[in-house]
């Protein structure tokens, strides 16, 4: 499968919406690199476990992030969806953890830490094809992409999806739990006051609650043969894939 022209696919949506999953898998199929924005939050927020420094303490935070560099690379074996380096050491593993999980929604409300994470971003997207995740790309990172994605679900459907990843990982949570935390971290997201997670008007709502991977990839391929990025054979190769 091969799309016709350089194109720039962004995707917003919830925590546990499966942005990360469907991103990476569509990426693999374009034969496109794919931008995982959350991670580098991620590393953001373990920058700041590692100097004991507060997650909302801006001006700290900054002037180690401006000494650091962070970097996503193609998934080594084992790794997630990307590797990610951290003043080159492999944090890929590391940024995983609840308490980082946490803090990168923390983070995330810093304006500059935001604005000098987004101009990296954009800098990563300029000259190539992407598939770029997060939560402020339709609207802040990649505002004129070709196609804009806004991924949700029901809150209960992302909850048990979250759930479920953490018993993969042998984090023992409740349901419960991980649903209050979903709620708290939607509530975080929307409610910040530097890019803020919204839906606009020109994006693509895509609900998930009720469909496969698979299926969320073979609507968005039929989205991308409609605006002419890719011909009508490829629904059949994804198909079959």
């Amino acid at each position: 499968m091969k799309i016709n022209k350089n194109i720039q696919i962004a995707i917003d949506g919830p925590v546990g919406a499966g942005k990360s999953t469907v991103a990476y898998l569509l990426a693999q199929k374009l034969n496109i690199l794919y931008i995982d924005t959350g991670s580098m939050y991620r590393a953001v927020a373990l920058l700041a476990i590692i100097n004991n420094l507060d997650f909302y303490n801006e001006a700290d935070i900054m002037a180690i992030l401006k000494k650091s560099t962070i970097k996503l690379l193609p998934p080594f074996k084992k790794s997630r969806f990307c590797t990610v380096l951290l003043n080159n050491k492999n944090v890929t593993k590391k940024i995983r953890t609840q308490k980082v999980s946490w803090g990168s929604s923390a983070v995330a409300v810093l304006p500059q830490v935001r604005k000098h994470l987004v101009k990296l971003q954009k800098r990563i997207a300029k000259a190539q094809s992407v598939v770029m995740e997060g939560r402020d790309i339709t609207t802040v990172v990649l505002p004129q992409a070709d196609l804009k994605i806004y991924m949700t679900a029901s809150v209960e459907a992302r909850a048990k999806r979250r759930h479920k990843e953490l018993q993969k990982k042998g984090i023992k949570q409740t349901f419960s739990a991980t649903l209050k935390e979903t709620k708290k971290r939607d509530r975080q997201d929307s409610n910040r006051e530097t890019d803020p997670l919204t839906v606009t008007q020109e994006v693509w709502l895509l609900k998930t609650s009720n469909l496969t991977i698979n299926q969320v990839i073979t609507a968005i391929i039929k989205r991308l043969i409609k605006l002419d990025f890719l011909e009508k054979s490829d629904i059949i190769k994804t198909l079959n894939e």
